[in-house]
């Protein structure tokens, strides 16, 4: 099993920043991909970005490109997604994620492929 737990969230205005941890646990792997996921009210849970471990490959869902950072810490099994330039319509509860395996990069934007979930933080942008 795996536990994740994120931190990080809260209120902020628009064009303002947070930087999101998520902390796993357990039987982690260097080679698990972990991502960001978020679910606004009303709205199916959407891809936001991956880091496959393994390879340091990341990627990013197209309405966060140049605005969000996905990192690892080195030595640590923690991710963080670093949220610039906020937005009222990244208001969301942001999810970690985790899988027990390596697969191709497709597989990866879909959260069925996931089997580990954190609580989730909430995201909260004013405008």
């Amino acid at each position: 099993q795996v536990q994740l737990v994120e931190s990080g969230g809260g209120l902020v205005q628009a064009g303002g920043s947070l930087r999101l941890s998520c902390a796993a646990s357990g039987r982690t792997s260097s080679s698990y991909p972990m991502a960001w996921f978020r679910q606004a009210p009303g709205k199916e849970r959407e891809f936001v970005a991956v880091h496959v471990w393994r390879t340091f490959v990341t990627s990013y869902a197209d309405f966060v490109k140049g605005r969000f950072t996905i990192s690892r810490e080195n030595g640590k099994n923690t991710v963080y997604l670093q949220l610039n330039s906020l937005k009222p319509e990244d208001t969301a509860v942001y999810y970690c994620a985790s899988a027990p395996s390596d697969s191709s990069m497709s597989y990866y934007y879909s959260p069925t492929f996931y089997r580990y979930w954190g609580q989730g933080t909430q995201v909260t942008v004013s405008s």
